[in-house]
Protein backbone atom coordinates (compact mmCIF):
# COMPACT_ATOMS: atom_id res chain seq x y z
CA UNK A 1 0.00 0.00 0.00
CA UNK A 2 1.21 3.18 -0.89
CA UNK A 3 1.51 5.87 1.67
CA UNK A 4 1.13 9.11 0.54
CA UNK A 5 1.00 12.43 2.95
CA UNK A 6 -2.00 13.62 4.45
CA UNK A 7 -2.34 17.17 2.62
CA UNK A 8 -1.59 14.88 -1.30
CA UNK A 9 -4.55 12.56 -0.20
CA UNK A 10 -6.85 15.85 1.00
CA UNK A 11 -5.61 17.27 -2.30
CA UNK A 12 -6.66 14.12 -4.21
CA UNK A 13 -10.07 13.97 -2.56
CA UNK A 14 -10.86 17.66 -4.01
CA UNK A 15 -9.99 17.42 -6.92
CA UNK A 16 -12.75 16.63 -9.96
CA UNK A 17 -10.15 14.70 -11.56
CA UNK A 18 -7.40 12.17 -10.51
CA UNK A 19 -4.83 14.12 -12.58
CA UNK A 20 -6.28 17.89 -11.07
CA UNK A 21 -4.93 17.01 -7.33
CA UNK A 22 -2.00 19.36 -7.68
CA UNK A 23 -4.10 22.19 -8.35
CA UNK A 24 -6.04 21.56 -4.67
CA UNK A 25 -2.49 21.30 -2.39
CA UNK A 26 -3.52 24.69 -1.02
CA UNK A 27 -7.03 24.00 -0.57
CA UNK A 28 -5.76 21.16 0.95
CA UNK A 29 -3.59 23.28 2.91
CA UNK A 30 -6.17 25.99 3.97
CA UNK A 31 -8.53 22.76 5.37
CA UNK A 32 -5.34 21.70 7.45
CA UNK A 33 -4.87 25.01 8.74
CA UNK A 34 -8.70 25.59 10.26
CA UNK A 35 -8.29 21.95 11.67
CA UNK A 36 -4.78 22.49 13.56
CA UNK A 37 -7.29 24.14 16.77
CA UNK A 38 -8.73 21.35 18.56
CA UNK A 39 -12.00 21.83 19.33
CA UNK A 40 -13.55 20.76 23.14
CA UNK A 41 -14.31 17.32 22.43
CA UNK A 42 -10.67 16.59 20.58
CA UNK A 43 -8.90 18.24 23.96
CA UNK A 44 -11.00 16.12 25.98
CA UNK A 45 -9.99 12.99 24.05
CA UNK A 46 -6.33 13.64 23.67
CA UNK A 47 -3.14 15.94 24.16
CA UNK A 48 -4.08 19.43 22.24
CA UNK A 49 -0.56 20.12 21.77
CA UNK A 50 0.83 16.64 20.26
CA UNK A 51 -2.81 17.64 17.64
CA UNK A 52 -0.81 20.67 16.66
CA UNK A 53 2.52 19.58 16.13
CA UNK A 54 0.97 16.79 13.83
CA UNK A 55 -0.96 19.21 12.08
CA UNK A 56 2.21 21.30 11.92
CA UNK A 57 3.91 18.09 9.92
CA UNK A 58 1.27 17.19 7.54
CA UNK A 59 1.54 21.56 6.43
CA UNK A 60 5.30 21.14 6.48
CA UNK A 61 4.81 18.34 3.83
CA UNK A 62 3.36 20.41 0.98
CA UNK A 63 6.97 22.13 0.30
CA UNK A 64 7.62 18.42 -0.60
CA UNK A 65 4.67 18.09 -3.22
CA UNK A 66 5.09 19.20 -7.29
CA UNK A 67 3.00 22.05 -7.59
CA UNK A 68 1.35 23.30 -10.62
CA UNK A 69 2.93 25.98 -12.83
CA UNK A 70 2.76 29.45 -11.01
CA UNK A 71 0.55 30.40 -14.81
CA UNK A 72 -2.22 27.42 -13.21
CA UNK A 73 -2.73 29.01 -9.73
CA UNK A 74 -5.50 31.26 -9.20
CA UNK A 75 -4.05 34.35 -7.25
CA UNK A 76 -4.44 34.48 -3.66
CA UNK A 77 -3.64 36.35 -0.04
CA UNK A 78 -2.76 34.63 2.87
CA UNK A 79 -3.52 34.02 6.25
CA UNK A 80 -2.58 36.83 8.87
CA UNK A 81 0.86 35.11 9.12
CA UNK A 82 1.55 34.90 5.88
CA UNK A 83 1.96 31.18 6.18
CA UNK A 84 -0.91 29.65 4.07
CA UNK A 85 -1.96 31.06 0.79
CA UNK A 86 -5.50 31.24 0.40
CA UNK A 87 -8.04 31.42 -2.75
CA UNK A 88 -9.82 34.66 -2.80
CA UNK A 89 -12.90 33.02 -2.15
CA UNK A 90 -11.55 31.15 1.25
CA UNK A 91 -12.01 34.68 3.39
CA UNK A 92 -15.19 37.05 3.38
CA UNK A 93 -15.25 40.79 3.70
CA UNK A 94 -14.54 40.54 7.59
CA UNK A 95 -10.75 41.00 8.22
CA UNK A 96 -11.32 38.98 11.34
CA UNK A 97 -12.30 35.64 9.55
CA UNK A 98 -8.65 34.54 10.23
CA UNK A 99 -8.13 35.54 13.71
CA UNK A 100 -7.56 32.96 16.01
CA UNK A 101 -7.01 33.91 19.84
CA UNK A 102 -4.65 31.67 21.46
CA UNK A 103 -4.54 30.45 25.06
CA UNK A 104 -0.97 32.14 26.54
CA UNK A 105 1.79 28.97 26.45
CA UNK A 106 2.78 28.29 30.04
CA UNK A 107 5.73 30.11 30.96
CA UNK A 108 5.25 32.55 28.65
CA UNK A 109 5.21 36.49 30.01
Amino acid sequence: MEHRPLIERLARHLAATPDDWPAHVEDAASILAILKQPDDAMRAAGDAGMWESMIDAALRERWTITQPAADDQPPAGADEEGEFRLPPDAVGGNRADWVHLQEPKEGAP
